[in-house]
């Protein structure tokens, strides 16, 4: 597999990992549930013990170049002119539970 660790390290890796990714998501359901109450309450600036909070409104606006573009039909010749291919690679690591046969 590799020369770097052992197969039960990897597998000892990607179970921590799955364990830690499980943290944050709950760490991040109670963050959305405290910021969901703070805004119901429509506080816009408060302090805490060591911390100040402060909460704007915004509405911010996106443009879908995507359908712009196919609109206007462009060539081919010149998507491939103005696509861009990045220096170096991007990873997305995906965790997902294993069906285990009892």
């Amino acid at each position: 597999m590799n020369n770097l660790f052992t197969p039960a390290e990897i597998t000892d890796m990607i179970d921590t990992l799955a364990s830690i990714k499980a943290e944050i998501s709950a760490l991040n359901d109670r963050a959305e549930t405290y910021k969901a109450a703070l805004i119901a309450a429509e506080v816009t600036a408060a302090d805490g013990t060591a911390h100040r909070l402060t909460i704007s409104e915004t509405y911010p606006t996106r443009t879908d170049w995507q359908t712009i573009a196919k609109k206007l039909q462009p060539s081919a010749q010149l998507i491939r002119a103005h696509t861009t291919q990045a220096d170096e690679p991007t990873f997305t690591v995906r965790i997902t539970a294993r069906k285990v046969t009892a």
